[in-house]
């Protein structure tokens, strides 16, 4: 299952359009499809998201010891550099 699939199941889930969502994030209906349809959503976005359906939204390693390695905005920033 991609992102844009999840994004698409939560969608159902909360019974709210994608249309909604995208205006909830500062998007435009369109350019937000065009993003799931290349599964190009960002960290931020997918932030935005969970916000905006008030879902929790988290993106981990778990390691075999049970250690977390968890990304956050700032770690994202320097990926982009």
């Amino acid at each position: 299952m991609t992102t844009s699939d999840i994004v698409r199941e939560l969608c159902k889930k909360q019974n709210i359009s994608l249309a909604e969502v995208a205006r909830r994030i500062g998007q435009s209906p369109q350019n937000f499809n065009k993003k799931l349809k290349r599964n190009t959503l960002t960290y931020a976005e997918l932030s935005a998201i969970a916000d905006a359906l008030g879902v929790n939204f988290e993106l981990a390693f778990t390691l075999p010891d049970g250690e977390k390695i968890t990304v956050d905005e700032r770690s994202e920033q320097a990926y982009d550099d």
